[in-house]
């Protein structure tokens, strides 16, 4: 392996299960029946961003409401609530399972999500996952402050590592860090990474990938 470490987001690039988040959003806001599709594109075009900041930004841009905190966390129990089952039967991104069964004991791999940190550790425990990790990291602190203590923490340069992700947000973590960066863009769907970001489908492809990306 070429790099030092890799990190990938969780949701979209370990797992199958953006979608399920969209139906829990849309689900949670279902009565604002004027928004939704505003609602669900603040969703959409904030992947990676922690479920509270999008609460937040909803009721601040959209509903024009004031969001208290027993509202806020209320929101995000719900959410739990209507994620966690389908999220630890939903199927793995093809090639996430056997990229990190082949490659966990030689190289250190990390998960830096936007999931609340206390959630994301559950899912990986129940779903046998944790074996594979080195760090699991959720919203509890910003993607670009997880990357830069890892490298800190391990004595790596940012060329040491590469990160994987499928929204925008881990694009400008790795940008801001200076890690190299692949997009995984499912297939059918548009890329929402600048030209000219590397890109893969699935992570079937994944080393040949990363070979590429270290070139």
């Amino acid at each position: 392996m070429t790099f030092k470490g890799i990190a990938f987001d969780f949701d979209g690039v370990i797992l199958e299960s953006v979608s399920i988040k969209t139906e829990a959003m849309a689900t949670l806001f279902a009565d604002h029946t004027d928004h939704l599709d505003k609602i669900l594109a603040v969703h959409e075009n904030h992947a990676g961003f922690s479920r509270f900041i999008k609460f937040d930004m909803i009721y601040r841009d959209i509903l024009k409401a004031p969001l208290t905190p027993e509202t806020r966390a209320e929101l995000g129990q719900q959410f739990s609530a209507l994620v966690l089952e389908k999220v630890l039967a939903c199927r793995f991104v093809a090639g996430a399972l056997e990229f990190l069964k082949a490659h966990h004991k030689s190289t250190p791999l990390f998960v830096i999500s936007g999931t609340p940190d206390e959630e994301l550790l559950m899912i990986t425990s129940k779903r046998n996952l944790g074996i594979y990790f080195a760090g699991v990291y959720g919203s509890d602190r910003g993607k670009p402050e997880i990357l830069t203590a890892i490298m800190a923490k391990h004595g790596w340069g940012a060329r040491d590592m590469a990160f994987i992700g499928d929204g925008l947000t881990d694009f400008d973590a790795a940008t801001a860090t200076s890690v190299p960066f692949i997009g995984r863009v499912p297939e059918n769907q548009g890329s929402p990474f600048p030209t000219p970001t590397r890109t893969i489908r699935d992570l079937t492809k994944l080393e040949s990938a990363l070979e590429v990306l270290a070139a």
